[in-house]
């Protein structure tokens, strides 16, 4: 089945965090998500979270709930996650102002784009770049 013919994203990373109240606050402060959505249970834990940047879409959540997502990705990690950007080094400048770990500076690639990468409190490895899959095809 090929795209859904929308703008909507067809695929939503999602990341499990001890601490998804201070995940969410690094994505929106110093990446530029938008928090669209934050569900919280007893214990300021996030049960579900849906932070956008462009038209795509990251979802979180706290780990140590119940249910088999929860319990299944309560170990793992890091994870990698690319997001597009228009401006590569003014996006670079917010993520270190509020103390991220940059693993990369920006960078020109052999393959045109421009990117750095960086790195969450716990341990997952974000990029940010001019690059962008054309994408479509289909499986």
């Amino acid at each position: 089945m090929a795209g859904t013919g929308s703008d909507r994203p067809t695929i939503y990373p999602t990341l499990l965090y001890a601490d998804a109240q201070a995940a969410i606050k690094l994505l929106t402060e110093a990446f530029g998500f938008t928090a669209d959505a934050v569900y919280t249970g007893e214990g300021d834990v996030v049960a579900h979270a849906e932070l956008s940047y462009g038209n795509g879409v990251v979802m979180l959540g706290s780990k140590g709930r119940e249910g088999i997502f929860a319990q299944t990705l309560g170990n793992g990690g890091p994870a990698g996650i690319y997001v597009v950007v228009q401006d590569v080094d003014a996006h670079h400048r917010k993520a270190a102002a509020h103390g991220v770990e940059i693993l990369m500076p920006p960078t020109d690639q052999d393959y045109g784009s421009r990117d750095y990468m960086a790195r969450d409190a716990e341990g997952n490895v974000w990029s940010f770049g001019t690059y962008a899959p054309a994408g479509g095809g289909g499986a």
